[in-house]
């Protein structure tokens, strides 16, 4: 299926509303661009994630956590070994 938009003067593109829900996309997503063969790819970051899931071995700190969580405790970290070490 093929439908058209427009890229704005500030780079923004609306993604048109049949072609949102068939991806099954939700407001606030976050999503990934890539580019594959001179086309762009755009990719839910959350279903990239899951298709991953199980590739990597999960360090046992992080096991149980959601994406979200790790993703605190892994910048609370880099932050906490960036700024305060004396």
């Amino acid at each position: 299926m093929s439908q058209m938009a427009t890229i704005t003067s500030k780079k923004q593109l609306t993604i048109p509303a049949i072609i949102f829900r068939e991806a099954g996309f939700k407001i606030g997503e976050r999503v990934i661009f890539s580019q594959e063969n001179g086309r762009v790819v755009i990719t839910s970051a959350e279903k990239l994630v899951e298709e991953l899931a199980g590739s990597v071995p999960i360090p046992k700190k992080w096991q149980g956590k959601d994406v979200d969580q790790i993703i605190n405790e892994a910048r609370d970290e880099y932050f906490r070994e960036k700024y305060h070490k004396k």
